[in-house]
């Protein structure tokens, strides 16, 4: 069987929003909590449909929400909203104590952030592209943002197909494979379905879409055994933050891919799922 988003599709009312997330998996499995980026058309199935069946078939109860400010959850006001929070949240409304967390992007910044603040509730980490503030950086664009976040802020602008394909093809190594014209047009109708999100982040551009930034000095403190994926070809979050990650974080090891963009979970679907499924499983 093959999920469709409407099969693993539901809503729940949290203390300040409605929440809409995709489960799939036994109901009494260890939970993987699975969060999206940042970008325009980033929602719960948008970053993960080609891993929630897989990693629920492992035996794990699989959370995949789009956040609120994005897909079709609740919106937010960017001067006020903290990702952490609303996390948090949503454990509590699911009944939810602990879970492992994998973040892609933004999604994996939160995730460094819950298990600093919250590590009662984190199992396990594991980010793809996770953005952290880092002092000097070697590899990465040094004078700014890199291309790729450059071309995201102006993509929550200008959503049209075209715009989105710029996107796309700086967020993936195999632009022939990913930059599909109906990916791209898919991405552009999901922002226009709810232009309310695009307009807030607009608005509170560059403090959105991440919120709060971790401080760096905290990363020591993560006691959640971490795995830290990162696309070589990333040129929205230099690997070099991976490699900075796996400095800092006692229990952790980094894992590089070749031929790999920001999309780790989408460009390398099947290794990215036994890895998670295997981590979770054995450490």
């Amino acid at each position: 069987m093959t999920l469709t988003e409407a099969d693993v599709a539901k809503d729940v009312r949290t203390k300040s929003w409605t929440i809409h997330y995709n489960e799939a998996g036994p109901a009494d499995g260890p939970v993987i909590v699975l969060i999206h980026g940042g970008g325009p058309g980033a929602t719960g199935w948008s970053n993960y449909n080609p891993n929630i069946e897989s990693i629920a078939e492992a035996g794990f109860r699989v959370i995949a929400p789009d956040l609120p400010g994005w897909g079709d959850s609740s919106e937010v006001d960017f001067a006020t909203y903290d990702q952490v929070e609303a996390v948090c949240q949503l454990l509590d409304a699911l009944g939810i104590e602990k879970a492992a967390f994998v973040g892609n992007s933004m999604g994996g910044h939160t995730s460094i952030r819950m298990a600093i603040e919250h590590p009662e509730r984190v199992t396990h980490l594991i980010t793809m592209g996770a953005p952290i503030q880092i002092k000097p950086i070697l590899f990465g664009a040094g004078g700014g943002p890199s291309e790729g976040l450059k071309i995201m802020g102006q993509a929550w602008a200008d959503y049209s197909p075209e715009a989105m394909k710029r996107l796309v093809e700086i967020m993936v190594f195999d632009k022939e494979r990913f930059a599909t014209p109906e990916l791209c047009r898919q991405r552009s109708a999901a922002v226009a379905r709810r232009p309310e999100h695009a307009a807030n982040v607009v608005k509170a551009l560059p403090k959105a879409p991440i919120t709060v930034w971790v401080e760096p000095g905290r990363l020591s403190e993560i006691t959640a055994p971490s795995l830290l994926i990162h696309g070589r070809d990333d040129r929205v979050v230099s690997f070099e933050t991976a490699l900075v990650l796996a400095a800092n974080i006692p229990d952790s090891r980094a894992h590089i891919i070749n031929r790999c963009g920001h999309w780790a979970q989408l460009e390398h679907a099947d290794e990215f799922n036994r890895l998670v499924a295997d981590f979770v499983r054995n450490h």
